[in-house]
């Protein structure tokens, strides 16, 4: 109590924005009573254990009702207010925009906005924020290893090419925000790539046949990179198959927990990334 962060959920009507809610439960964090919605509901409810929490849905209208629910909360809870966003793409970069408006510190996880926008408007407003495509530690720790190795061995894997096969629920929208990032490295280790032949599969009989369970068809990340050498007598695969959100869930309430111990030392820095956190051995 008393300074640890207060989390508003915005989505949280979606399953990732549920099952974030529970791990606040879990881990002894306060959830805002609103969150932004779209006008579709009015409240949500989220059990976890022995406790749960019934939050109101402010829709969009009239004007300026997003704003003003957020300006009250700021007026309860103060620099304790943290904003988690699991929005959607279209939303990603109008949400960034209103948040930084109201200087609400704020975990950005929805992706398939304008990165370079989104950066831009967060950097001009001072607020304090993390953007991460992905929360998962371990994925993100395999990320910047890549990064790193395509820095240190540039153009390794020359004359190579690389096949991405990326599968997630039906309900994802955009392409992997990981894979996009892990073909960056890959093409500074000499592999071209577009991003456009990313093999995305989202229909559930496809993923069947790809190997992931009935159980988990509803939330997954299942990712396979391939990489194979001119004549194919070498052929390197990087790999991770998860099941569920539990592993995302936790790296979002630890990058909540950063982002308001960063604010409370009024860190220079102010726009953080999953792998700042991973250095700062900030991990639940």
């Amino acid at each position: 109590e008393g300074t640890r962060p207060v989390v508003m959920m915005n989505g949280i009507s979606g399953a990732m924005g549920t099952e974030i809610v529970q791990t606040c439960l879990r881990r002894g964090l306060e959830v805002a009573p609103t969150a932004l919605g779209s006008g579709r509901l009015q409240q949500w409810e989220v059990t976890e254990g022995g406790n749960s929490v019934s939050v109101k849905l402010v829709g969009p209208e009239p004007a300026g009702s997003h704003l003003a629910a957020l300006q009250d909360l700021v007026k309860e809870y103060g620099e304790r207010l943290v904003i988690v966003d699991f929005t959607h793409p279209s939303r990603m970069n109008e949400s960034a925009e209103l948040y930084s408006a109201a200087g609400v510190a704020f975990v950005m996880g929805t992706t398939g906005g304008d990165d370079q926008q989104l950066m831009k408007v967060v950097n001009e407003s001072g607020v304090y924020a993390v953007i991460a495509p992905n929360m998962a530690k371990q994925i993100v720790a395999l990320q910047a290893t890549m990064a790193r190795m395509a820095r240190d061995f540039p153009g390794a894997f020359s004359g190579y090419t690389l096949q991405v096969t990326e599968s997630h629920q039906k309900t994802k929208a955009d392409t992997s925000g990981t894979a996009k990032a892990l073909i960056e490295s890959f093409k500074e280790l000499g592999t071209p790539f577009a991003e456009s032949d990313i093999v995305m599969i989202r229909d559930e009989t496809e993923q069947k046949a790809f190997g992931v369970p009935e159980e988990f068809l509803g939330g997954h990340a299942w990712h396979t990179y391939s990489l194979k050498s001119s004549d194919g007598s070498v052929e390197f695969q990087f790999k991770h198959n998860v099941n569920g959100r539990r592993t995302y869930t936790e790296g979002v309430v630890d990058a909540v927990e950063f982002l308001a111990s960063k604010r409370a030392e009024k860190s220079d820095k102010k726009v953080f990334t999953m792998i700042d956190i991973l250095e700062a051995g900030a991990l639940g």
